[in-house]
């Protein structure tokens, strides 16, 4: 093999290594859109959690915040369930 197909295969075998890193590498708008699904996949269930347990305290004013707090933290946890099952299934 010459010293010139040598290079031509060098060459080759490093813009083919950079096409497949570029495919790879999101970008700054694909990781901008990876962190905003995050930060919903996380906030939702919270709000919805607090909306529907002040909607739950309103029914009985002997509650008072207990079904508001409880389900804010249920809602933390399902969201953080939600990330890490986002984050395995898409990386």
């Amino acid at each position: 093999m010459t010293q010139r197909q040598q290079f031509r295969d060098s060459v080759e075998r490093d813009s083919e290594q950079q096409r497949q890193a570029e495919q790879q590498n999101p970008g700054l708008f694909g990781m901008l859109w990876y962190g905003g699904v995050l930060g919903l996949l996380l906030a939702i269930p919270m709000v919805a959690g607090a909306y529907l347990g002040r909607w739950l305290d309103s029914l009985n004013p002997d509650f008072g915040t207990r079904w508001t707090v409880s389900l804010i933290v249920l809602g933390v946890a399902v969201g953080v369930w939600n990330v890490i099952w986002y984050i395995r299934e898409h990386t």
